[in-house]
């Protein structure tokens, strides 16, 4: 006997209190599988696509694409344990794993509809199992060699049909480069010069206003509107800044790249040189409770940077980042930043930083007075390396240099120890054999 079983919005980690429906992967009538995504949400923090726990004929969904939900709405209405064409029953114990990245590694299960004039209404959930198990038609598509999300995103938002692949990956398994070179191939044709993937930003629509146009904080932008908020009301911040002449830095670069092997990036160098300097300056790896009255400070290193996207600004997080060498925190930040492009960012690879590196520099800019990533306790920013007169050895000379600079919660130390983490950070920019001198 069939049993309807109810699905909520799972929380999906760090704190994450609603989402908004992008897109459903299933309709009213589907059988699911265990552990299959039924749904695509934004959250304040990433896109993920939601699997359900239980398997069997999909009895209702709750709200419309666009529509944002709190954590603990009902999502959809599920019949377990009802029999379909194949004569199998839908599993009526459910997987438990609801959160993004959780669940089986199989391929999407197919998907079946119901024969028409059959179906159950969508505004309600039907009113037992059993009808619902007799709503089930003969229908049946044919599984879809794909396990990543984001190659279904990828196609899905490229109109192109998967079924028409053949994937290159183990059994027919179809990756991403097969959908890339699906569209280049599309393009060609087309006789496009070019097509580049990118995500299109998924923003509220602006309302027009007499004299404006008002456009709703949320989602992302909602978040980080919150999130500078909180910093700016609750941590007494200070700046401090110096300039640094990086042409003994950038030389290092590039004797390391011309040596052969993975390139290093440049912002996975000065990584390493903040990793080294709060090893010398560990007031600034902290946060602070002030409920407790306590700084509390880390014994790790996971490093942040800020990443603009179409989506807007993101700071990924780079694990035990003091434990790595600079080949592994090169790959890493090209790991993150093409996933926060895609927005295939998890809720765990966007919180846990315990401090910051900001490289605005990239924007053409030299300075700025960082705002601190709450509930962090420093920032340290960078700005762009230019050619500049400069004394050198007691010359004027053309020089390459950077203006670096730091803001710090003034509760976990004083501008004593803020300006010797600068000053460090800037001595093994200037001479990267002072890092070298202290590993």
């Amino acid at each position: 006997m069939a049993q309807v079983l109810e699905f909520k919005l799972p929380d999906l980690g760090e704190g994450l209190t609603e989402a908004e429906i992008v897109r459903w992967l299933v309709e009213v009538g589907d059988v699911v599988a265990v552990d299959q995504p039924v749904v695509e949400v934004e959250t304040a923090k990433a896109m993920v696509e939601v699997p359900c726990p239980y398997g069997g004929v999909v009895t209702a969904r709750f709200g419309e694409e666009g529509t944002e939900l709190p954590v603990g709405s009902p999502l959809i209405t599920v019949a377990v344990g009802a029999p379909v064409a194949d004569g199998s029953t839908g599993k009526s114990e459910g997987s438990g794993n609801v959160l993004v990245g959780y669940g089986t590694s199989e391929a999407p299960a197919r998907r079946r509809r119901v024969r028409p004039g059959q179906g159950v209404p969508v505004a309600a959930p039907a009113a037992n199992g059993q009808a619902a198990a007799r709503a089930v038609g003969a229908v049946t598509e044919g599984p879809i060699p794909v396990i990543s999300p984001l190659v279904r995103r990828l196609a899905r938002e490229n109109g192109l049909d998967l079924r028409e692949l053949t994937g290159s990956g183990p059994d027919g398994l179809i990756l991403r480069a097969d959908v890339e070179y699906a569209l280049r191939s599309a393009a060609a044709q087309d006789k496009a010069a070019e097509l580049t993937v990118t995500e299109l930003p998924r923003t509220s629509a602006p309302v027009p206003v007499a004299g404006g146009i008002r456009t709703p904080l949320k989602g992302i932008r909602g978040a980080v509107a919150d999130k500078l908020s909180r910093s700016r009301r609750e941590i007494p911040d200070a700046t401090c800044w110096v300039d640094a002449d990086a042409t003994e830095l950038m030389r290092a670069r590039t004797a390391m790249n011309a040596a052969g092997g993975a390139k290093i990036s440049l912002l996975a160098l000065l990584a390493r040189i903040c990793t080294a300097a709060l090893a010398r300056f560990p007031e600034l790896n902290s946060t602070v409770d002030m409920a407790a009255r306590e700084v509390v400070r880390f014994d790790h290193v996971h490093i942040g940077f800020a990443a603009q996207t179409a989506r807007g600004l993101v700071v990924p997080v780079v694990r035990d980042a003091h434990a790595r060498d600079a080949e592994s925190l090169t790959a890493e930040f090209a790991r993150l930043t093409e996933a926060a492009r895609t927005g295939g960012l998890t809720p765990g690879e966007l919180t846990g930083g315990t401090f910051t590196l900001n490289n605005y520099g990239v924007f053409g800019v030299d300075g700025s007075t960082p705002i601190i990533n709450h509930p962090e306790a420093a920032m340290l920013g960078v700005g762009r390396i230019i050619p500049k007169p400069w004394v050198h050895e007691g010359e004027l000379a053309v020089r390459q240099v950077v203006q670096l600079s730091l803001t710090f919660d003034h509760r976990v130390c004083d501008g004593g120890t803020a300006g010797g983490f600068l000053r460090y950070v800037a001595d093994c920019v200037e001479q990267p054999a002072v890092l070298l001198r202290t590993l």
